[in-house]
């Protein structure tokens, strides 16, 4: 366990530069489930984990599972068996889940001979079937990746972001923390009593669902052994908009623990699963450069770099 004086509400961790976040910060940290825990990295299959956890503790589990495509961290199985398992692990999470909380699940495409098969068209039924509602499917757009020559080049991932509603509709969504900036702020109603008057909302705009976030490739500062993780900032705005202090956030697939990090930077409790030691390994020296304030992240409010127009790498050569 590390113990560290606990920071002020409402710091802002984030500046313009791949600085590290604000800290030091309290944060306890432990491998098997206790609500006292701050932050929980379990090692080993997350059916384990969610069989520890009460009923109606989780506010938000947001993950990405294995695609079943063979990478080192998985093994390829049939796609039905694949599905079967999955249904398993999402109907756990829906147990866990409280009135009123969200499960966001991110995928791409598992492609077999070629062939692609969108795993958010196979998995939504295992989330409506339990009597979820679909708030948004959010379109995750970024540049790199790999380049297809059968087929275009694969360039978004989707988010289902499903809300388990109160008895009388009710779920957390707090759109302020999560806003952007305003394109036009200086325009203003043409017309009616508001005529001459600022139309913008001034703390920013609603994001929409299609979100451009790099992802986590080569000089990324969040960059570690995982081949396929999470942009912290991604999981940030999940984090901010679905979920208040003190919120449990679970991570079912949580890899290196981007999910953890972004819920332990914002005062939120965080658990989290993985099988693969050495992944577990580096999430808790993430989670200990939260602690210390040493960790080094992609600011949210950074906009995506565009390339000067004439450098060597822009100049065309022929």
């Amino acid at each position: 366990m590390s113990e560290a004086p606990a920071p002020a509400r409402g710091r802002s961790i984030h500046n313009g530069h791949d600085r590290p976040a604000a800290g030091p910060r309290r944060l306890r940290v432990g491998e098997a489930w206790n609500p006292r825990n701050h932050v929980t990295l379990f090692p080993g299959d997350c059916r384990r984990l969610l069989a520890a956890l009460p009923a109606g503790s989780v506010q938000l589990a947001v993950t990405s599972p294995p695609y079943n495509l063979g990478k080192a961290y998985e093994r390829r199985v049939r796609l039905q068996e694949y599905l079967d398992r999955e249904r398993e692990v999402i109907g756990a999470c829906i147990e866990k889940l409280r009135p009123g909380g969200s499960i966001c699940w991110q995928v791409g495409n598992h492609v077999d001979v070629g062939e692609v098969f969108p795993l958010d068209i196979l998995l939504y039924p295992f989330f409506a079937e339990r009597g979820l509602r679909l708030r948004n499917r959010i379109i995750w757009h970024f540049e790199h990746g790999l380049h297809c020559s059968r087929r275009f080049s694969g360039r978004y991932e989707t988010i289902l972001w499903f809300t388990k509603d109160t008895e009388d509709g009710e779920y957390t969504f707090e759109l302020d923390p999560v806003r952007v900036p305003q394109k036009y702020p200086g325009k203003r109603h043409f017309k009616g009593p508001k005529r001459g008057l600022p139309s913008a909302h001034p703390l920013g705009k609603n994001p929409g669902d299609l979100w451009i976030i790099p992802n986590v490739k080569h000089n990324h500062p969040e960059k570690t052994v995982h081949p396929c993780q999470f942009p912290i900032e991604l999981v940030e705005r999940l984090v901010l908009a679905l979920t208040r202090p003190g919120d449990l956030v679970l991570d079912p697939y949580m890899g290196v623990g981007s999910a953890l990090v972004a819920a332990a930077l914002h005062r939120r409790r965080a658990a989290g699963a993985e099988t693969e030691a050495h992944y577990v390994a580096v999430a808790r020296g993430r989670i200990e450069a939260v602690r210390r304030g040493t960790l080094r992240m992609r600011p949210r409010t950074r906009p995506v770099f565009v390339p000067p127009p004439d450098t060597k790498m822009t100049r065309r050569p022929w």
